[in-house]
């Protein structure tokens, strides 16, 4: 981003009257002058003008902590006279585009933080909550012979029932149609179940996606994916 400050010339004062404190037998003129500064963001005018005494004749300035009292009185005179700036504070076009970008996206976190969440899809919801007896669910199934150890293990796809709960241990009986293979849970059966349980598991991970059991030992586990 360009910065520049320029001084702007209110007003030139000759000081016939006054007396030169460096150079006594030469004259001096009083510049009044404003600061301008641009930006790319933004044009700026000071509102207080300014003012600094010359040597007429080597054009040198007379430093503040010379001026004598009638030179300070004269200048407080003069600064006074000088025109007002035509504005004090003024945003340029990129400025602009700038101001209505930035307000657009404060807007938009504002609106995002406030906005009420949006409703979560029915599979999310039904797979958040906790398996209840009498829950069916799709998802696949692996026993191994040895922890860890894929050789021999056996893996089937299809639906599966809650038949008891037991604090956070869950019995779950597998459909009598299972299959090796995946297939879409409508293809399969997903009323009749086993009578018996399979080995008791519980909840390892569960999110509205999906759900994993695993049993005490480790050798079974269940991963459920849909809710009938």
């Amino acid at each position: 981003m360009f910065f520049i400050i320029n001084k702007i010339e209110q007003a030139s004062h000759s000081t016939e009257r006054l007396r030169n404190p460096k150079s006594p037998n030469s004259p001096m003129v009083l510049s009044v002058y404003r600061n301008k500064v641009r930006t790319i963001i933004y044009t700026l005018y000071t509102k207080k003008a300014a003012g600094e005494f010359r040597d007429n004749t080597t054009g040198k300035k007379i430093a503040r902590r010379h001026w004598t009292p009638e030179m300070k009185a004269f200048a407080r005179q003069k600064i006074a006279e000088a025109p007002k700036p035509p504005f004090v504070f003024k945003m340029t076009v990129v400025g602009w585009l700038f101001a209505l970008f930035f307000t657009g996206v404060f807007g938009y976190l504002i609106y995002d933080s406030v906005k009420p969440p949006l409703p979560k899809p029915e599979k999310v919801v039904a797979m958040e909550q906790a398996p209840a007896v009498g829950d069916i669910y799709f998802g696949r199934y692996e026993i191994y012979r040895e922890k860890g150890n894929p050789l021999g293990m056996e893996g089937n796809f299809g639906w599966f029932k809650i038949l008891e709960v037991e604090g956070d241990v869950y019995h779950i009986a597998k459909s009598v149609e299972m299959s090796k293979q995946h297939k879409p849970g409508s293809q399969l059966n997903s009323t009749d179940f086993e009578t018996g349980s399979m080995t008791p598991v519980k909840i390892s991970e569960q999110s509205g996606y999906d759900i994993r059991f695993k049993s005490e030992d480790g050798l079974t586990e269940i991963y459920i994916t849909d809710k009938k």
